[in-house]
């Protein structure tokens, strides 16, 4: 299965950012209990971060980011690309 990254920016306050996180990682974690292998973060300087996840096609994966919590209230602008590896 493809890999892909939706690269992201936050886009509100911190408050506002902060009361969404339970649900983003809840939303992970059914990721990966569906099989998506998903994985997620932030920069470690502050104003970003970036998910990881397998999905079928860029439609699906699409489909994933246009639902994750984050996205659907607004909290992030994003790149979504499609990750070639190389190596494994």
């Amino acid at each position: 299965m493809p890999w892909f990254v939706k690269i992201e920016t936050g886009t509100v306050d911190k408050p506002t950012f902060d009361q969404y996180v339970p649900a983003h990682k809840a939303y992970v974690k059914e990721l990966i209990a569906k099989g998506h292998k998903a994985r997620t973060g932030y920069w470690a300087q502050l104003g970003g971060g970036m998910l990881l996840f397998e999905a079928t096609s860029m439609d699906e994966a699409q489909a994933i980011v246009a639902a994750d919590p984050l996205v659907k209230n607004g909290c992030v602008d994003y790149q979504l690309y499609e990750w070639k590896i190389v190596v494994e």
